[in-house]
């Protein structure tokens, strides 16, 4: 019996010893995929993975058929020879709609289908086969966020009526909002790479309980590449390579990416260099738009020069360079740690919308480039699992700093003086956050954040014909700071797979300080500093019910906030010809209150019809207004007698809107999607409600997917409804030089339409080949508030290379 034992013992050893255990992971993220179902094909074999994505499958033989299924990833087939030597198994997440994961609405990977609230994903391969030439345009794409640009080097989106300071942006989970996000236009959008971009969730709505001020209309929340792993001693190695041409800008594009994954070390690295030429605009369209001429100096003599192509918008090219550079550290199973450094920088970036004004027949600017655009991040980031706390399953703290470089040097026709303002921001971020299971129908994330801001803004007048510089007013209060600190939380509570109930709230310290005395020699403001403090306590609370396998019902509603910032308080800017903006040391927060209601409708994933509709309150808006200082209207700025105006809390708005999605599969291999938003909404201005400014036409498009293997072809249109005059903002009305005309004189934005053609052809396992004709019938038309004319008729062609 002895020896029975002691055999025993050493089988059991032995079998311990040779169990093939694996891991299973999310392909995208490499994080753990916990819960995942193991089974056979007759479902007499059934294993589970644990919080380490961990799971055993002795009890399967060689040959038969494993299938790995989980509510957010596809279903995935193999035997156990087929598994990797490295024992990892990468499930693909479900893009197919309900069950998409995104990680934006809580910073933890949550089944889309439990989230109240509408959010809109892209993958990877979704940003490849769109092949768009900035990040504003990748966001187009979806059809739900309405992109406008005031050059060429531009995109400010726009999400139900909200856009700039209302809206916020994340990349790989830090703010990047600043101290000097203004109301007006803004493209710092742009300054991601989307060649990085691993995936983008947009969410539509309120964000503030997460994220904190300015998530009023939205949050676009970018994920780049996430370095991979080997898990062996063997080395992973993997590089892609691209480059691109497209006619209506010349541009030209080139792109290099690689990984190396060690054991525990892995890293990725990549660089983009983009080249934009003028932009071409389309032939059949509004005259208005036409570039008829130009300025150039010529031996120190500014010129006005007869544009021989006017359809060529002279002066509006520029380029840019992005680099990332990622690193990760796994040295157990359950803790990691990310560094991440990226950078971009452009050349001077043409303000077009200024270049083409005219003052008294002639243009008015000789000149006007937004400097070097510069943007820095380093991100550190540490995560850890454990299941031996009461405390979290999950741990991530994340540690940031970004420096943010710009500029603006714009000189008048024929005038000796170029006005130069310089701004740098330095901002820095701490983020923890923790997700715990309280049960098995019970999870609670909570969290905490510090961020810091100082402005460093200065201006001078540079005599180019002595070449001598002299000190003048700077755009912002230079030394400025602003800091927010907050505590948040949010519970999930899914008692069955039909029903979801979320809530969520955050409390959130805003404060500012800046001093005036150095403008103060040119603005003589009744006021040499202002100190601004201000608390926000927002809410949301939603439920995501499906009755049945057809339908699911959403329904949210959320309070949110935007504290004034250094752009705010202490900006002085020349708004619009003859107007200009000072400082007011006297603003509190604007609030939004906020819902929304969704039903979708999924016929067996054959026919999916998506809609919902919203409506927002927005409370103390901070809003441009008229002003005085020493109770005068008028002063003179930059040479010009200008009006002087404020951002005061001065405004309530209401804004509503609709959203319908469809999907049909009308074969297996030919689909027909389409997406169309109808948006309205009014502010108060002097008692009368006026339309508001950044509410976009109504706007949509359809597409035509057709694929098989090898092939993809997209056939699509994108359209656009008109904005009559009487129903244009009252700052847009006097922007006649952006607009086309109506009949009466007046400007309006125009309808239009674009149709298209992209294919992608995979020539073999390392070659991919992208071509698109966009604009084929060659209109002539502008984004809605956009001073550039959009491309005229458009061929790219991409070409990607695997390694």
């Amino acid at each position: 019996m002895k020896f029975f034992y002691i055999g025993f013992f050493f089988l059991f050893v032995s079998a311990t010893l040779y169990a093939q255990q694996i891991r299973v992971l999310n392909k995208i993220t490499e994080e753990p995929v916990f819960g995942v179902a193991i089974f056979n094909v007759d479902k007499t074999k059934s294993v589970f993975t644990n919080f380490r994505g961990e799971v055993i499958l002795d009890g399967f033989t060689d040959s038969e058929i494993i299938y790995f299924q989980h509510l957010s990833h596809i279903l995935k087939k193999l035997t156990k020879p087929q598994i990797d030597k490295s024992n990892i198994v990468y499930l693909d997440v479900n893009t197919q709609g309900l069950d998409e994961v995104v990680v934006s609405a809580s910073k933890f990977g949550q089944s889309k289908k439990d989230i109240p609230q509408r959010i809109i994903n892209l993958n990877a391969e979704n940003v490849t086969f769109s092949n768009p030439q900035t990040s504003a345009d990748l966001l187009e794409t979806t059809g739900q966020v309405y992109i406008q640009k005031s050059q060429l080097g531009g995109g400010s989106p726009m999400i139900r009526g909200f856009s700039t300071n209302r809206l916020l942006i994340t990349v790989d989970g830090v703010r990047m909002n600043n101290a000097i996000f203004r109301g007006g236009n803004l493209q710092n959008v742009i300054a991601i790479d989307p060649f990085s971009i691993e995936s983008t969730e947009v969410t539509l709505g309120s964000g503030s309980v997460i994220y904190g001020s300015d998530a009023i209309g939205g949050v676009m929340s970018f994920y780049t590449q996430t370095p991979r792993l080997s898990y062996t001693d063997s080395l992973y190695f993997k590089a892609n390579t691209i480059v691109r041409y497209s006619t209506a800008n010349d541009e030209k594009t080139g792109h290099f990416d690689f990984n190396i994954g060690l054991k525990k070390w892995a890293f990725v690295a990549n660089v983009s260099y983009t080249d934009f030429n003028d932009l071409r605009m389309g032939k059949h369209g509004p005259d208005e738009y036409l570039r008829p001429e130009f300025v150039i100096t010529n031996n120190g003599t500014d010129v006005v020069i007869q544009n021989n192509n006017p359809l060529v918008q002279r002066q509006s090219g520029y380029s840019q360079l992005n680099t990332m550079q990622k690193v990760r550290y796994e040295p157990y199973e359950n803790l990691t740690f990310d560094l991440g450094l990226y950078y971009t920088t452009s050349s001077d970036v043409p303000r077009y919308d200024r270049l083409i004004r005219y003052k008294n027949g002639n243009l008015r600017s000789a000149e006007w480039n937004y400097g070097p655009q510069q943007w820095f991040m380093t991100n550190f980031e540490v995560t850890k699992l454990s299941s031996s706390t009461h405390f979290y399953d999950k741990v991530k703290a994340s540690v940031a700093y970004q420096n943010f470089k710009e500029s603006r040097k714009d000189r008048d026709f024929q005038s000796d003086i170029r006005n130069i303002r310089k701004e740098s921001i330095n901002a820095y971020s701490f983020n923890m956050d923790f997700e715990k299971t309280l049960s098995s129908k019970t999870r609670f994330f909570y969290g905490l954040e510090y961020i810091y801001n100082k402005v460093m803004s200065h201006g001078e007048e540079e005599n180019i014909a002595n070449n001598t510089l002299f000190p003048t007013v700077s755009r912002y209060p230079n030394g400025a700071t602003w800091e927010s600190a907050a505590v948040y939380s949010s519970i999930k509570y899914k008692p069955n797979d039909k029903f979801v109930f979320q809530s969520g709230l955050r409390f959130n310290h805003v404060a500012s300080r800046a001093s005036f005395e150095e403008n103060n020699v040119y603005l003589n403001l009744p006021f040499d500093s202002a100190k601004n403090k201000s608390g926000a306590l927002t809410g949301t609370a939603g439920i995501s019910w499906s009755p049945n396998t057809i339908i699911q019902w959403k329904l949210n509603a959320s309070s949110a906030f935007r504290a004034p910032n250094i752009d705010d308080i202490g900006k002085v800017f020349d708004s619009e010809p003859g107007s200009v903006v000072v400082p007011n040391n006297n603003l509190k927060p604007e609030h939004a209150y906020g819902g929304e209601l969704g039903v979708k409708l999924d016929f067996n994933d054959k026919v999916v019809l998506d809609m919902s509709t919203y409506y927002t309150y927005l409370n103390n808006a901070l809003v441009r207004r008229d002003f005085a200082v020493n109770g005068e209207t008028e002063i003179v700025y930059d040479g010009e007698l200008s009006r002087v105006q404020a951002i005061q809390n001065a405004s309530k708005a209401w804004i509503y809107g609709f959203e319908v999605g469809l999907k049909m599969m009308l074969t297996n291999h030919l689909k027909l999607t389409s997406q169309y938003s109808v948006i309205g909404g009014t502010e108060e201005n002097d008692g009368i409600e006026v339309p508001v400014r950044h509410v976009a036409p109504s706007f949509g498009n359809s597409h035509l997917v057709w694929t098989d293997k090898s092939w993809k072809l997209d056939v699509f249109a994108n359209y656009n409804n008109e904005l009559s005059f009487q129903q244009l903002a009252p700052s847009e009305q006097g922007k006649d030089y952006i607009y086309a005309l109506d009949e009466n004189g007046n400007p309006y934005a125009p309808s239009w339409y674009t149709f298209n053609a992209r294919v992608q052809y995979q020539i073999s396992n390392s070659t991919t080949i992208t071509a698109s004709m966009e604009n084929i019938t060659d209109q002539r038309y502008k984004t809605y508030s956009s001073g550039i004319a959009a491309a005229g008729r458009n061929f790219i062609l991409s070409l990607k290379y695997c390694i």
